[in-house]
């Protein structure tokens, strides 16, 4: 079953992926169940971006995969079966759109991607965010309790340095030089890391 938010997958190396790639062609079934099991989801998400149709996307990428496994001995030359797979979903999502639009009458050009959006920047864009939020995170655990609580009450509450110094309990001069000494900080060991 075919869950967008289904996330099974492990991290798998392309090592492992070229070599489950023999497999199946060699005719193992489990290397086969490999593969759909890897790609299912990112096929998914690439065509949510494609058409609004959950169930045409699932028949579509069935279709792929049945196609696939009929058609084995004829992708001895496929360099990159992951492009393969989504030129393929694409094909076919195209070809069921075409015949729904020979039915309906609406050209193909009317039908616009959900979003012009590419799904693997998304990842990457992800990947970004979380090691710069781990290596902030890193950084702010280095400093000590009363410079990681003024910064954040600084800069990300964005409170003002008069509501700070009640709450922390020191007057205004201590909490600039506790800033100061903080970012100070910071700016040693980030250039360092």
């Amino acid at each position: 079953m075919i869950s967008p938010t289904n996330n099974n997958r492990e991290n798998v190396t392309e090592e492992k992926l070229t070599l489950l790639f023999q497999q199946y062609q060699a005719g193992s079934v489990e290397a086969f169940n490999g593969l759909y099991d890897h790609y299912v989801n990112m096929l998914f998400n690439f065509g949510c971006k494609l058409t609004d149709d959950r169930e045409l996307l699932k028949d579509c990428i069935h279709d792929v995969f049945i196609k696939m496994y009929h058609n084995r001995s004829n992708l001895e030359n496929v360099l990159n079966f992951r492009s393969y797979l989504f030129v393929s979903l694409k094909n076919r999502l195209c070809d069921e759109l075409r015949k729904t639009n020979y039915i309906s009458g609406q050209p193909v050009e009317d039908y616009h991607p959900v979003s012009g959006n590419d799904v693997e920047n998304e990842y990457i864009e992800a990947e970004k965010s979380a090691f710069c939020h781990q290596k902030i995170t890193s950084l702010m655990n280095m400093l000590s309790t009363r410079q990681r609580e003024a910064i954040t009450l600084y800069y990300l509450e964005e409170k003002r340095y008069e509501d700070i110094c009640v709450l922390m309990g020191i007057n205004y001069q201590s909490l600039r030089n506790l800033i100061h000494r903080g970012l100070t900080k910071l700016r040693d060991v980030a250039v360092s890391v």
